[in-house]
């Protein structure tokens, strides 16, 4: 069983976000925006039911699934598309892919030495954040 994903989780480091949200199409003066973010991640599951949410100062986002039933999301205040998307678990990485109008898109999340990493794709171009576990907890 892959290790517990729940909890909240604070934003220690974010690689290549610019080109990430190029490749999504999202304009320059939301991505400068963006790039000075401190993102943090609030994770509940039930189950195979899951929400995530990832909260800044600029805006927040939850996404709600069960794991291994695709469903429609639309990805308000990122780049605003509707996609359809699959969660599944691949070894103990939790693995979404989303199918729309841009290629190779998704993102996994994983726990290793004890950080959350989450890696976003999109069209060949590769973010990756790392999140360290709020000591409030």
């Amino acid at each position: 069983m892959p290790a517990s994903l729940c909890g909240t989780w604070d934003m220690i480091s974010n690689v290549n976000l610019e080109g990430y949200m190029i490749a999504l199409g999202i304009g320059p003066y939301i991505r400068k925006i963006a790039m000075k973010l401190k993102l943090k991640k609030i994770i509940e599951q039930q189950g195979d039911h899951f929400i995530i949410k990832t909260t800044s100062t600029f805006r927040n986002y939850t996404i709600s699934f069960r794991v291994g039933q695709e469903f429609a999301e639309f990805t308000k205040g990122l780049d605003n598309r509707h996609v359809k998307s699959l969660v599944i678990w691949e070894g103990n990485k939790l693995v979404c892919e989303q199918i729309g109008e841009k290629k190779n898109r998704g993102w996994a999340h994983w726990i290793e030495d004890d950080k959350l990493h989450l890696v976003l794709y999109c069209e060949g171009e590769v973010c990756k954040q790392v999140f360290k576990k709020n000591v409030n907890e």
